[in-house]
């Protein structure tokens, strides 16, 4: 009985802690846009140029994105072409948030002057604006994902407490009493999934190809 418990929780909790940890790493990657952006903006102000202003984020940005715009800095150095180096910034990290930071530097980058600092300060109100909607829309998200974990962890709360009087731990261990815990472990999995599915934000495509 206890193998079989431990089975059915494997089976919820392995996929759906690796998902969860992705959704929480994309969370926080686009949390981190604006600190760039702010940054790009310093160095404009200070006299960088944009791809000098892009490459000193790989040592004074934010950590996450470091070895991002490292990756940027040695493809420029290379090629010494900031176009084809944005495309393939963009390319790399295959990200909505990035697809439209990169777009909106290789304007910025093009109309120069004194709407450079303008442009990027208004990119990054959008930025601070979405991540700040989003939030709320997560937060209004846990109540759902709450509700889907409560209902599928308590009917197995109550077989688990029910496998401690000696009569029900007999019955489940006949062959009937199995099927009906794998069959129950198989619903269980398609409701929670099905439930998740029915609360999950929309993942932000990429129209910025």
């Amino acid at each position: 009985m206890a193998a079989v418990l431990a089975g059915v929780a494997g089976t919820l909790v392995l996929p759906l802690t690796v998902t969860s940890r992705a959704r929480r790493n994309r969370a926080r990657r686009l949390e981190l846009w604006p600190d760039a952006v702010d940054h790009l903006i310093s160095g404009i102000r200070a006299g960088l140029s944009m791809p000098e202003a892009r490459i000193a984020i790989s040592h004074r940005g934010p950590q996450e994105l470091q070895s991002d715009f490292l990756e940027f800095a040695r493809y420029y150095r290379a090629s010494g072409n900031f176009d084809q180096s944005l495309e393939h910034f963009k390319q790399t990290l295959a990200d909505p948030t990035a697809d439209r930071v990169v777009e909106a530097l290789r304007i910025t980058s093009t109309v120069g002057g004194t709407e450079l600092g303008t442009l990027l300060a208004t990119l990054n109100r959008f930025l601070r604006q979405d991540i700040k909607v989003r939030g709320e829309l997560r937060a209004r998200q846990s109540w759902t994902l709450g509700g889907a974990r409560v209902a599928s962890a308590a009917p197995w709360l109550v077989l688990l407490m029910l496998g401690t009087r000696d009569e029900a731990a007999q019955a489940f261990r006949s062959p009937q009493g199995m099927i009906l815990i794998v069959v129950g472990a198989v619903l269980t999995v398609c409701a929670y999934r099905l439930m998740l599915l029915f609360g999950r934000l929309p993942a932000e495509e990429r129209v910025l190809i």
